[in-house]
């Protein structure tokens, strides 16, 4: 239970910051810089919220709290504008303070949504990063084994030839030795012929 309260604790600050933003001057770029350097801070805040969100309560989900923060400070900020139009007094209408009020809400909402796409953005690519790394070792790894099945396999045909060969060089010496047994035996059974011959004449 305390893990989930940290973490929509950033929602909350979300929350809190957008609501203050609705006491900030109207004018966002006006003549003093102090507005403009307040204001970036504040999208800066805004912006890190938006990271921590999606690194603890992910993209989609986080996606739909961020939303319906940025909707209830929008509507909120609405009702408290039209309430209170003497706070909020300005040269326009009640109508174009709604809409003003409800734009600062949504587009410091914006950088809330830029500070997840860019946290999101980061660990896709770290995640891809490791499923090349990943897939590398695989593949080196099948490559080792079919290296060895091969080399394996090489051998076994090597010994079958080898085996194939001597076989056929013994059946050969087989041969000679018995060509050679056989020509002794002809040669003598010729001289025998010749020394019968002779003694019969």
């Amino acid at each position: 239970m305390t893990k989930k309260k940290k973490y929509y604790l950033a929602p909350l600050m979300l929350a809190v910051l957008i609501f203050l933003s609705n006491f900030l001057n109207t004018q966002l770029f006006g003549s003093e810089i102090v507005n403009f350097v307040v204001w970036f801070i504040l999208s800066l805040f805004i912006f890190a919220i938006g990271w921590i969100v999606n690194n603890t309560l992910g993209w989609i989900h986080g996606g739909k709290v961020v939303f319906s923060v940025i909707v209830a400070m929008a509507v909120f900020s609405a009702l408290l504008v039209s309430f209170f139009s003497n706070y909020f007094l300005t040269d326009n209408f009640m109508f174009e303070n709604i809409v003003l009020y409800s734009l600062r809400n949504i587009m410091l909402g914006s950088m809330a949504f830029f500070g997840m796409s860019l946290a999101e953005l980061f660990s896709k690519e770290r995640e891809i990063e490791n499923l090349k790394n990943v897939d590398s070792e695989k593949l080196l790894q099948e490559a080792k084994k079919k290296s060895e099945l091969l080399l394996r396999e090489a051998k076994l045909e090597a010994d079958k030839i080898i085996f194939e060969a001597k076989k056929d060089a013994s059946n050969i010496v087989e041969q000679k030795n018995t060509l050679e047994r056989k020509l002794r035996e002809f040669i003598e059974v010729e001289k025998e012929l010749i020394k019968k011959y002779e003694s019969d004449k």
